[in-house]
């Protein structure tokens, strides 16, 4: 059996190409229950996210279908088209990869700690769909706790980055102070959380939270004393804002050019700065064509994203360490799975010739045997029995000249050759 990972994610693909292999909240539990079911797929976990789509597989290559050719069918996709993007992973590298994601080591922002709550939530959703077993389901776990070895280990979270502070930065970057803007997010998860955390400590007081149900948003809105509607009512209320930041699940665009044109009429062509955080895409991308909008999207963050890497760098060396060693660790315990059948076969062999032998004893000794001259023969014959077999299997490895087989039963056994050899000597 094989441990493989594949996917794309930011480095290796476009946003055009990521939004079409996303996997939405929706469709995950019928697209692990179809994956887990492929030839030879045993265990399958999918981690999709506004940054990558990664598929963690535990497969028999001999009976498996190209696992990324049912990525192709169950989008639509012809087959081939992410070739030029995608990675593939087998053993060692896929979990060193699983690894590093979970440590923030392969985010768009390094050491960013989002990745690893997407991580658990994909797990859960792999164990609510029972599409993981055994295997997968030690190496989630041993993911979850090597990010948290580098995050106590290493400083790769001292500094705090992360999509939604790049946003936050760089509506800072054009409208300097944000005292005096309003501020519209759509959406009700962490990197939405994220973004109104960092606008507050910012000083922007007036803050619109968007959803689809009020109860999400309601909390946010709470928490900072902002204002909370729902997604249906964003159009009477963006002409009132000046940043807009949007990141939700959505399958389809959530703002369109026509209800975009319509606010910067009510603004008096008052220019609007939005970031577009989703894949797929929250915002329909005409919305960047008009001359009173500054659209960003989650790719055109990589430049400020870049100025925040170089805090992290140093402890991102530190990390790598830990991951290659413990990704190491876990190749040792998997390929010690490999030995359990034989060694679960080899005490089941011992223990039946030792009942024969003790069977054959008790019945001497209720016949009035000598107790003594019993304890001998019985300790005599399970030698006798436990040695028969491989005894052969050596004379005829020797006749063979299958000098492997010797000296791993020396390695076996820990038998000194040299020194009996020495011993019969003198």
């Amino acid at each position: 059996m094989t441990l493989i990972a594949y996917g794309i994610n930011h480095a290796t693909a476009p946003i055009e190409i990521r939004e079409k292999i996303s996997f939405g909240v929706d469709a995950m539990p019928d697209a692990l229950h179809e994956l887990k079911h492929q030839n030879g797929v045993h265990e399958a976990a999918i981690l999709s996210t506004c940054n990558r789509t990664e598929i963690y597989c535990n497969i028999d290559q001999e009976n498996n279908l190209n696992p990324v050719d049912w990525l192709h069918n169950f989008h639509g996709m012809k087959p081939g088209l992410l070739k030029p993007f995608l990675y593939k992973h087998p053993d060692l590298n896929a979990v060193r990869h699983l690894l590093r994601v979970a440590s923030g080591l392969d985010s768009m922002i390094l050491g960013e700690p989002q990745v690893l709550g997407q991580m658990k939530d994909a797990y859960q959703k792999a164990v609510s769909a029972g599409s993981i077993g055994h295997q997968l389901n030690r190496l989630f776990q041993h993911s979850f706790h090597v990010a948290k070895e580098v995050r106590s280990n290493t400083s790769i979270g001292n500094h705090p980055v992360s999509v939604a502070f790049a946003a936050v930065r760089l509506a800072q970057q054009i409208f300097g102070d944000l005292d005096k803007q309003t501020a519209l997010l759509i959406g009700a998860g962490e990197t939405i959380e994220l973004a109104t955390k960092h606008l507050y400590e910012k000083g922007l007081r007036r803050m619109i939270i968007a959803n689809r149900t009020l109860e999400r948003s309601q909390r946010l809105a709470n928490e900072y004393s902002v204002f909370a509607i729902q997604i249906g009512d964003i159009p009477k209320h963006l002409a009132e804002a000046d940043i807009v930041i949007s990141s939700t699940a959505s399958p389809l665009p959530i703002l369109g050019k026509g209800a975009v044109e319509s606010a910067i009429k009510q603004r008096k062509h008052k220019p609007i700065f939005m970031v577009d955080i989703a894949v797929p895409r929250d915002i329909e991308v005409e919305v960047g064509d008009m001359d009173d909008v500054y659209l960003y999207s989650v790719d055109d963050l990589k430049d400020m994203v870049q100025e925040n890497l170089r805090n992290r760098q140093e402890a991102a060396v530190q990390a790598e360490k830990i991951v290659d060693s413990q990704a190491k660790e876990f190749m040792l315990w998997l390929n010690s799975l490999d030995a359990v059948s034989t060694i679960r076969a080899l005490r089941g062999h011992a223990e039946k010739i030792q009942q024969e032998v003790i069977q054959a004893a008790v019945q001497k000794l209720q016949q009035g045997a000598d107790p003594e001259t019993v304890l001998q023969d019985t300790a005599r014959n399970l030698t006798n029995k436990l040695i028969h077999s491989p005894s052969a299997n050596l004379r005829n490895a020797s006749s063979q000249n299958r000098d492997d087989l010797l000296k791993a039963a020396e390695e076996l056994y820990g038998l000194d050759i040299l020194q009996q050899h020495d011993h019969k000597e003198h």
